[in-house]
């Protein structure tokens, strides 16, 4: 079964609109595994725009399951990291210009910085992913600098429609099978929602999904409990019709 990460970022986007103390992240988590999620990511982001530090010290105390810090790889995030202990950090390229991440880590160009980086963490005592884009020389680099696991960037396929969209999945499927046929475990996420993240989570070998935007904006309407719940359903439905 592909497990659930729900990314609780865009509550915290929410109340930062108003700098003021709701709707609270972590009450949104709490009820986000009540719902069924196998597990809470949030990004502490260098200009702290939507998730606060407060945040994440609150979420390693409550959160019973799996904890993924996103984060660039910076001295400051570095610290935080082994200071706070997540169950795991995964690695993702960060522009303070950006509305949200662009694509995967350039992890040919910054190799040599990235082996430090990953050293670091791991010594800590975390596991490593990197968020990088579905090519199988970002893969075999990933495997080369010390990374635990990978999670695939899904942004080009849920971007896309019709023909491009079945390329841009075969692609990913792609970059599955070749991660996981070197030993890495291997994440998948970015613009996922209730209509096209079935053929995602369908894929063989993959062992779980990301996602928050389209959680986040359903829970307006029905709560995230229930929002959760719904997500969780359609990625078991595509696991058993494999």
């Amino acid at each position: 079964m592909v497990l659930l990460g729900v990314n609780v970022d865009h509550v915290a986007t929410v109340r930062q609109a108003r700098r003021t103390f709701e709707p609270d992240p972590i009450m949104a988590a709490t009820l986000a595994i009540l719902g069924g999620a196998d597990g809470i990511t949030v990004h502490l982001r260098e200009d702290r725009r939507h998730i606060q530090d407060r945040d994440l010290k609150l979420l390693r105390e409550i959160v019973p399951n799996e904890l993924n810090l996103e984060m660039a790889a910076t001295e400051e995030m570095i610290n935080i990291a082994l200071s706070i202990k997540p169950d795991m950090v995964t690695i993702v390229p960060e522009k303070r210009e950006e509305i949200t991440t662009e694509g995967g880590l350039n992890v040919l160009a910054i190799k040599d910085s990235l082996k430090d980086v990953i050293k670091r963490i791991k010594d800590g005592g975390i596991p490593v992913s990197l968020f990088i884009n579905p090519s199988r020389a970002d893969i075999e680099c990933s495997k080369e600098v010390g990374a635990d696991m990978v999670e695939i960037h899904t942004g080009y396929y849920a971007d896309s429609k019709g023909l491009q969209q079945l390329k841009e999945l075969e692609r990913i499927k792609d970059a599955i099978a070749y991660s996981v046929s070197l030993g890495l475990k291997t994440n998948a996420g970015h613009g996922l929602n209730y209509y096209n993240v079935k053929p995602i989570a369908s894929i063989k070998g993959l062992r779980a999904l990301y996602i928050g935007h389209s959680i986040v904006s359903r829970a307006v309407l029905v709560g995230i409990k229930e929002a959760v719940r719904q997500m969780k359903e359609l990625i078991k439905e595509a696991c058993l019709n494999v």
